[in-house]
């Protein structure tokens, strides 16, 4: 079992920054792929990032590559996301989520847990 709690969301302006974190308890977090995914009012929930169990590879979104960084540490069982130069299109519930394996997911069905959200709006 895992259990996932973000926190970093807020009010931003647009070209502004924010750093999503999410938690993670349990000892075999290493073990996880982790996700970030976004869900804006009407719309389906929308892959962000991955990041490999061991943080060695990552994959984007187009739409947030070279303005997103994800990252994470197995030390501390914490995945960051890191957003930049952020845009109203990007304003979102943002969930953190956690697949077993190695690899890096794009689909939500890899995910086995979810956190609760948390909002992220970027003002014009």
């Amino acid at each position: 079992q895992v259990q996932l709690v973000e926190s970093g969301g807020g009010l931003v302006q647009a070209g502004g920054s924010l750093r999503l974190s999410c938690a993670a308890s349990g000892r075999t977090f290493s073990s996880y792929a982790m996700g970030w995914f976004r869900q804006a009012p009407g719309k389906e929930r929308e892959f962000v990032a991955a990041i490999s169990s061991s943080g060695g590879s990552t994959y984007y979104a187009d739409s947030v590559k070279g303005r997103f960084t994800i990252s994470r540490d197995n030390a501390k069982n914490t995945v960051l996301l890191q957003m930049n130069s952020l845009k109203p299109e990007d304003t979102a519930v943002f969930y953190c989520a956690a697949a077993w394996g190695r690899g890096y997911y794009t689909s939500p069905t890899s995910y086995n847990y979810w956190g609760q959200g948390t909002q992220v709006t970027v003002s014009s």
